[in-house]
This record gives structure tokens, C-alpha cells and sequence, in this order.
């Protein structure tokens, strides 16, 4: 019998979603920064392709790195509008991505609540 990835898979977005939340909170957070390019994390697709093998912590003072951290780059700009201050964060676009992210993380959540009351029936039999 394979091992349940779920709760593994479920964790990562978890993760990724919190990393992508508090990108774009440092979006809206710098709307009215001159010169602030607008951010964006890479799809979650693309970062579970990207995680495999990592290096071992071996001591405790080592810092470990994450890779969702690193997938967070300057947006593409081809269909924001950088404004006369050089800002390129639209808020009704950041808005937006919070309520999509919102809605995942339940999506998220639903998804481990349902397995898990899943797990439990089949063990109570």
C-alpha cells in the first residue's frame, strides 16, 4: 500500500498560500510607495516542480532555505499600469488575488477535513 501524500500536498499549499498572502499584503501595504514594483509568487504548480531534494540541516544554527520564499519575483508589468511615481501595484487586482486566496486556503482546509473525518470512519470499522 502507497503512503497518503495528501496531508504532504495539502501542507505545501498551505504553505505556499501563506507565502503568496503575505506578498501580496506587502503589495497593498506599499500602494502608495514611489517607485515600488508589484510582486507576485510563482503558481503553486511550478513550485512543487521546483521542490525536490533538499539539503539537510545538520546543526541547528544552519539556516534552512525555502523555496517558496525564493519563487517570489517582480511582477510582469505587461498589463499593469506603472503610474507617473514609478508604482505599479493596481488594488482592486491585489484585492482580488486575497479573495482567491481566501477561497484556496478554504478549499485547502475542506479538503483535510473531509479525508481526515474519511481516515477516522475507517478506523473506527
Amino acid at each position: 500500500m502507497q503512503p497518503i501524500q495528501l496531508f504532504e500536498l495539502t501542507s505545501k499549499q498551505a504553505h505556499w498560500l501563506s507565502v503568496r498572502q503575505s506578498v501580496v499584503a506587502g503589495n497593498i501595504a506599499n500602494a502608495n510607495t514611489p517607485g515600488y514594483a508589484s510582486r507576485e509568487v510563482a503558481a503553486f504548480q511550478a513550485v512543487l516542480e521546483q521542490t525536490g531534494t533538499r539539503m539537510a540541516v545538520t546543526h541547528p544554527g544552519h539556516i534552512q532555505e525555502d523555496a517558496l520564499r525564493s519563487s517570489v519575483d517582480a511582477g510582469d508589468g505587461d498589463d499593469i499600469e506603472v503610474l507617473p511615481s514609478g508604482n505599479s501595484v493596481s488594488l482592486p487586482d491585489e484585492m482580488s488575488k486575497t479573495g482567491e486566496i481566501k477561497r484556496m486556503y478554504e478549499l485547502n482546509t475542506g479538503m483535510v477535513k473531509a479525508f481526515h473525518r474519511m481516515m477516522l470512519l475507517t478506523v473506527r470499522r
